[in-house]
């Protein structure tokens, strides 16, 4: 995964992961968003991650994404208890 803005390399293996990750789905299609932030250059990367019940996967990255954008929707995301749960209806999850 690299940096919508400055191509910068995340590496997982240095802690570069992504800062929050949601999951849904909409008629048995699995969704799942990661934001990462790049230190560099104070933006976040939106990777999103489509699994089709029916068809071939899809994976796009988005961005950049403003540092206040971004922050409140990690913030939004860590709210839930279980954001791998494609199936929650927390409040975080329904908001996001």
């Amino acid at each position: 995964m690299r940096c919508s803005k400055c191509g910068m390399y995340f590496d997982g293996d240095a802690g570069e992961g992504p800062m929050a990750s949601i999951s849904g789905s909409i008629m048995g299609d699995e969704y799942t968003d990661s934001y990462y932030f790049c230190n560099k250059c104070k933006v976040y990367t939106l990777q999103e991650h489509h699994d089709r019940f029916l068809g071939d996967d899809d994976t796009r990255v988005r961005g950049p994404i403003s540092r206040d954008e971004g922050d409140h929707l990690v913030k939004l995301i860590r709210q839930c208890p279980r954001p791998w749960d494609k199936k929650c209806r927390c409040p975080a999850h329904l908001e996001y």
